[in-house]
């Protein structure tokens, strides 16, 4: 599923337009994002939660040169997913052999 499947989805489930479902999307994209761009974490109940962790500097090598590099520090997004969504998940029924993929496998 991508975005545009996403607000489809949306529209369909709540009755709304495409347009007033995408201004919902981006608004929910853009509150999450901004909060973890505070520093704060972003709980929802039964589905996960939103956090950031730091990552110190490091060094590695370039892949195609095989040079040394420096890699800088950075702040990374995190998911933990919640209980309801690995329930969720984990209850239903994929290729039959318990793995929940892509459709195409």
């Amino acid at each position: 599923m991508n975005k545009q499947d996403l607000i489809g989805a949306v529209a369909d489930a709540s009755g709304l337009s495409r347009a007033d479902a995408a201004k919902a999307v981006e608004a929910i994209f853009q509150s999450i994002s901004d909060e973890l761009r505070r520093g704060g974490d972003v709980r929802l109940v039964g589905f996960g939660t939103f956090t950031t962790a730091k990552r110190p500097a490091s060094s590695g090598r370039n892949p195609r040169t095989g040079e040394p590099m420096q890699i800088s520090a950075s702040t990374q997004a995190k998911f933990k997913p919640g209980k309801s969504l690995k329930e969720a998940v984990n209850s239903s029924s994929g290729g039959g052999d318990g793995w929940v993929g892509p459709k195409y496998r």
